[in-house]
């Protein structure tokens, strides 16, 4: 069985980590600023977010905080890449930065300070109060 999944460019890859489930990992070192990953989404609304709530994609989907609600009415985003399982941390490596074009939302990763090859990628989740008890956190 292999223990990694790595994406196409082999920057990343993917591994169980004990207590938190899958997570991703840098293959090759990032400098802080470095883009790890850029991926198209999926928006939906408030309808579509209180019945997605109720299932496992919950775990998954993106808040844009800060988002002017009257331009974009979008409750959350789905994205399609390895951010989608970069596991959260109160001391982030990485953070998403959301841009909009004529082909929809994109969300990238960048690098806030330098990753060392093998070192897990993290960001901070804007909605940890949002999700339920029975789900921990682990550093």
């Amino acid at each position: 069985m292999v223990d990694r999944i790595f994406d196409r460019s082999n920057a990343v890859y993917v591994k169980n980590v004990p207590g938190k489930g899958r997570g991703v990992f840098a293959n090759v070192p990032f400098k802080i600023g470095d883009l790890i990953e850029c991926a198209p989404t999926w928006g939906f609304d408030d309808v579509a977010g209180s019945l997605i709530d109720n299932t496992g994609l919950f775990e998954y989907y993106f808040v844009r905080h800060r988002r002017k609600r009257e331009i974009d009415h979008n409750t959350g985003y789905v994205v399609f890449g390895f951010i989608a399982i970069v596991n959260h941390s109160l001391n982030p490596n990485a953070k998403i930065i959301w841009s909009d074009h004529d082909s929809g939302a994109w969300a990238s990763i960048v690098a806030t300070r330098d990753i060392k090859v093998d070192e897990e990628i993290t960001h901070h989740y804007t909605n940890v109060s949002a999700y339920p008890p029975h789900i921990k956190f682990i550093e």
